[in-house]
């Protein structure tokens, strides 16, 4: 399907300013969607909102539906009255340029089971008529995960094929005996996504208010360590000890010498078919509702998969094996409807998957990091777009615009000294810059283009360097990690990008009853 020409910002929640050492949905993210409102964006891209595990990547989440509840607002809490203010008296003081996952896991978590127990305390509780239907309509994924959860912290957090065997193979008799010891602990767990739910679809009510709509990201691959794994073993290739046969990555590329190994586990393409496809329409199902577009992250994936033999140390010895996307997306149509997609068709990009692009229509991406390592011909390059496209400055997984630009060789990519001159100096050339604003200059060429979507991540609109770098690919830890400070966004930036916005055609529909912040003067 078509998008209407417009533009906006990439920010996932952890960014967002706050006392609580993360970004929040509380005030700061209300705040947030009034700057883009303010400043005339329409568009507010997020990564994946599920719950983190290892190396606390949006990536690599311990469900493909439920909610990351480090997000859960503290101050909101206190408004629905399932914690006190003196239950936040002795806030540790944490880092207000980086998340500091360990501690703030811990902060966090010690104040979610306090408002647990504060509202199993009480019974007539003006909420519990609400989570006791959020409980009832979400037990087809929630009853799952909470048990998972559950059983997950009463075995020290290892992953779940580290369990009891008959937890493992999921022996009904043991599960309800699991249900039983482990009742309150899964109520707690239900809870804490109820939170999130309805922080979540307050926020997404506000951004429809102001006219935003939220590009919300869906991973092709799901973690091992997962309610999705652990549930549904036969969607996957998995041995008879449950342990992946295969696992996911892509070959050398831009970031990585030696590719980049993911380690999640491949998908059993032909059990999939043969129930319809069931687990990808639940799960996109779910995902519109938190969101009102998807980007289908590796989105070449659902014309072929790298699959690494599991055990492999790099991505170097896979090999790509076919994917039925064609079915499948067919199959989504047919059950779902039309739907808002964004292909993520980065790497290694082939005629096939071109094809099965633009059959359904979707628009691809481009990044203008990339638009200057070869010649004028480069896909990236403005001037080779077409309409149905999304051009970013930059995504998650890139250097800053400023970080790009002042680049050295050996920090972050495999270019060498020569290759970044080279680049620096064709991309002053084409934009005609000086290369004081480079971030300024890359936003007006994103703007300025026939590409219908334009997205900026908040670091380049800033004008930060690499230190505000959200992901390095291939790296063993470090990312996921940038705030941004509340000053940060002044009435000059937002004004600016207002301009550029309407100077280019990119204004939103004008609201209904506002004639405030970010309708046309």
């Amino acid at each position: 399907m078509g998008f209407p020409r417009s533009s906006g910002i990439l920010l996932h929640p952890t960014s967002l300013p706050g006392r609580y050492g993360i970004g929040d949905l509380g005030k700061s993210a209300y705040d947030f969607v009034d700057f883009l409102a303010g400043s005339g964006q329409s568009l507010w891209q997020v990564l994946p909102l599920g719950p983190t595990g290892y190396g606390d990547s949006p990536y690599q989440c311990f469900s493909a539906v439920a909610g990351n509840t480090l997000l859960i607002s503290f101050d909101r809490l206190i408004e629905v009255g399932v914690l006190l203010p003196s239950d936040l008296q002795n806030v540790p003081e944490f880092s207000l340029d980086r998340v500091e996952f360990g501690r703030v896991i811990d902060f966090k978590n010690a104040i979610l089971y306090k408002a647990f127990e504060n509202f199993r305390q009480s019974h007539n509780h003006p909420l519990r008529p609400q989570f006791d239907e959020f409980c009832a309509n979400e037990a087809s994924w929630l009853d799952d995960y909470a048990l998972y959860r559950a059983l997950k912290g009463a075995n020290e957090n290892r992953d779940w094929s580290q369990w009891s065997e008959e937890h493992v193979r999921r022996d009904p008799a043991a599960l309800a005996t699991a249900r039983e010891i482990h009742s309150d602990a899964i109520q707690a767990q239900k809870f804490y996504q109820f939170l999130f739910y309805e922080q979540w679809m307050s926020l997404k009510r506000h951004c429809a208010d102001r006219n935003i709509k939220i590009i919300g990201d869906v991973p092709i691959y799901v973690a091992f360590d997962s309610a999705d794994v652990w549930t549904n073993p036969h969607q996957f290739k998995l041995d008879e000890k449950r342990k992946p046969t295969v696992v996911a990555g892509v070959p050398p590329d831009y970031f990585s010498s030696t590719g980049q190994l993911w380690g999640n586990p491949m998908y059993d393409w032909e059990r999939m078919k043969s129930d319809g496809f069931k687990w990808w329409i639940d799960r996109i199902r779910a995902t519109m509702r938190f969101v009102d577009v998807i980007r289908l992250d590796h989105f070449r994936g659902f014309a072929a998969c790298w699959e690494v033999p599991a055990g492999e140390q790099t991505a170097q010895n896979g090999h790509w094996v076919p994917s039925p996307g064609r079915e499948l997306f067919d199959t989504l149509k047919s059950k779902l409807g039309e739907l808002p997609i964004i292909a993520e068709d980065l790497g290694v990009i082939t005629p096939d998957v071109e094809a099965l692009r633009d059959d359904y229509g979707l628009p691809g991406m481009r990044i203008l990091q990339f638009a200057f390592s070869s010649d004028t011909k480069n896909i990236d390059l403005p001037h080779n777009y077409i309409h149905n496209t999304v051009v970013y400055t930059g995504t998650h997984d890139n250097d800053t615009t400023v970080g790009w630009f002042n680049s050295k060789a050996g920090t972050g990519s495999t270019r060498s000294a020569e290759q970044i001159d080279r680049e620096r100096n064709f991309s002053m050339k084409y934009l005609k810059s000086d290369g004081r604003e480079i971030h300024w200059d890359f936003i007006r060429a994103a703007f300025a283009s026939v590409a219908d979507t334009a997205l900026v991540p908040l670091q380049d609109l800033l004008g930060l360097g690499t230190d505000a770098r959200m992901n390095l690919p291939a790296s063993p830890g470090g990312n996921w990690s940038w705030r941004f400070r509340e000053e940060s966004l002044t009435n000059d930036i937002a004004e600016r990008l207002k301009e550029l916005t309407y100077l280019y055609g990119r204004e939103p529909e004008t609201r209904v009853g506002d004639q405030g912040a970010g309708a046309r003067d």
